[in-house]
C-alpha cells in the first residue's frame, strides 16, 4: 500500500509577508502586494509595477559569504525552507535520518539577476572577468542543492522546471517519493526572483502583463471582466512533507494530509491553454481519483487564476466540467490577486494556502473583483474572506508549454 503523507512544516516569503503568519493574515485581509518597481529603473518599460518582496534580510538565514555567492532566488528558497524546518520542529538537525530526508525545490527561471549582471560584465570587460561563481549561482537546481546542504539532506535532491507549474510538480513529486518509500521526509517548494528587466520586458512584450501602471494595487483582478494580464510576483514557499507514522512517532504537528497529485500536458500551444481547459480537466480528475475524493467532497479550489483573459475563462470551464453539479457548493479563489503571479513559486504558495484553508477553515478572497464576467460565473470569493468548514481542497497550477498540475489536500484524520 502507498504510504500516507502529511504536511508538518510551512515556510513563506511573499510580496505580502516574509513568513507564513504575516502572509496568511494579509491574504485573509485582502491586501495587495503590488506597487511601483523599485528593483530597477522601469521608466522605459510598458509595465512599471510588480509585486515585490519587501524588507527581506537573507542574513537571517545565511552567512554573509553565502549570501554574496548566491542569487536572490536561492536566498528566498533557503529562507522558506528554514521556516518550514523550524515549523516542523526539525531545525536543530535531529529527529530524522539525513539519508531519508530529500529536497525538491523548483524554479521556473532560476538566477536571472546573476545572468543579467554577468552578461553586462562580459560585454563591458570581456570573458576573463566572468565570475567563477556565475554558473553555480545561475542554474535552476542550485537552490535545491544549497537547501540540502543547509539541512544535511542526503536523500533525493533535484529541481523541477515547468514554468508556472514548477513548484506544484515539486510538491507532487516529493509526495510520490515518500509514498513509494524513497524518503521519509521531503522539503519541497519553489522560488523565483524575476522582477528584473529581461523578465518584465519579455512578459510585457508578449502582452501577458497588466499595463495598469496608474493603479497597480488593483491590476491583478482574476475572473473580473476587465482583467488585462497578470502582475509579476516573486518570493518562495516550502513545505515539509512527512510519512504519517514518522510524524506521529515524533509528535509532530500535522497541518493537513496531501492525498492527490494529477499532472498532464495540453500538447496544444506555446502559451495558450487548450480549449475548455481540457488539460486542466484531466489534471483535476487525476488528482481526485488519486485522492479517492468525489467532486462533492471538495469545498475549495485555489485557482491558477492569473488575471489573463484566456486562463481565467478556460479554468472556469474546466472546473465546471469536472465538478458538474457539485460546483454550486464550491468556493474558488485566486490568491494571485494579492501576491501577483510568483511564476515558479506560485504552485507551492498556493498549495500552502490550500493547506491553511483546510487547517483553519478560512477561504482567502479574490480581491479586485468588481465587474462580473458572464462567462466566468463561479463563486470566486469576491473581495472578502469566507469562513467555512473545509475538509478538502485542490490547488491548480498551469505553465507555458501546456503543463498542468493539480494537488489535493485534506484534513488529517486517523
Amino acid at each position: 500500500m502507498k504510504r500516507r503523507v502529511v504536511v508538518t512544516g510551512l515556510g513563506m516569503v511573499t510580496p505580502v509577508g516574509n513568513d507564513v503568519a504575516t502572509t496568511w493574515r494579509a491574504l485573509l485581509d485582502g491586501k495587495s502586494g503590488a506597487g511601483p518597481i523599485t528593483k530597477f529603473d522601469a521608466a522605459r518599460f510598458p509595465v512599471r509595477f510588480a509585486c515585490e518582496v519587501k524588507g527581506f534580510d537573507p542574513l537571517q538565514y545565511m552567512e554573509r559569504k553565502e549570501v554574496k555567492r548566491s542569487d536572490l532566488f536561492t536566498q528566498y528558497a533557503v529562507a522558506a525552507a528554514a521556516q518550514a524546518m523550524q515549523d516542523a520542529g526539525l531545525a536543530d538537525g535531529t529527529g530524522y535520518d539525513p539519508d531519508r530526508l530529500g529536497v525538491i525545490v523548483a524554479s521556473g527561471i532560476g538566477g536571472l539577476k546573476t545572468f543579467e549582471d554577468q552578461h553586462d560584465v562580459y560585454r563591458e570587460r570581456g570573458p576573463d572577468k566572468i565570475s567563477a561563481f556565475f554558473i553555480p549561482m545561475f542554474i535552476s537546481d542550485i537552490a535545491a542543492g544549497i537547501v540540502s546542504m543547509q539541512f544535511n539532506a542526503r536523500g533525493p535532491n533535484y529541481a523541477t522546471v515547468s514554468a508556472c507549474a514548477s513548484s506544484a510538480h515539486a510538491i507532487g513529486e516529493a509526495f510520490r517519493t515518500i509514498q513509494y518509500g524513497d524518503a521519509d521526509l521531503m522539503i519541497a517548494g519553489g522560488t523565483e526572483a524575476a522582477v528584473l528587466p529581461m523578465a518584465i520586458g519579455g512578459f510585457a512584450n508578449m502582452k501577458a502583463l497588466s499595463e495598469r501602471n496608474d493603479e497597480p494595487e488593483t491590476a491583478s483582478r482574476p475572473f473580473d471582466a476587465t482583467r488585462d494580464g497578470f502582475v509579476m510576483g516573486e518570493g518562495s514557499a516550502a513545505v515539509v512533507l512527512e510519512e504519517r507514522d514518522h510524524a506521529r512517532r515524533r509528535g509532530a504537528r500535522i497541518h493537513g494530509e496531501i492525498v492527490g497529485y494529477g499532472a498532464t500536458a495540453d500538447a496544444y500551444h506555446l502559451t495558450a491553454p487548450a480549449p475548455n481547459g481540457e488539460g486542466a480537466q484531466r489534471a483535476m480528475r487525476r488528482a481526485l481519483v488519486d485522492a479517492a475524493l468525489a467532486p462533492e467532497d471538495v469545498q475549495y479550489v485555489n485557482a491558477h487564476g492569473t488575471s489573463t483573459p484566456a486562463n481565467d475563462l478556460n479554468e472556469t470551464k474546466a472546473i465546471k466540467a469536472v465538478f458538474d453539479e457539485a460546483v454550486h457548493g464550491l468556493s474558488v479563489s485566486s490568491t494571485k490577486s494579492s501576491t501577483g503571479h510568483m511564476l515558479g513559486a506560485a504552485g507551492a504558495v498556493e498549495f500552502l494556502v490550500s493547506t491553511l484553508a483546510v487547517r483553519d477553515g478560512h477561504i482567502p478572497p479574490t480581491i479586485n473583483y468588481r465587474v462580473p464576467d458572464p462567462a466566468c460565473d463561479l463563486d470566486y470569493t469576491p473581495n472578502k474572506a469566507v469562513t467555512r468548514d473545509v475538509r478538502a481542497a485542490i490547488s491548480n497550477s498551469f505553465g507555458f508549454g501546456g503543463h498542468n498540475v493539480t494537488l489535493a489536500v485534506k484534513r488529517h484524520e486517523d
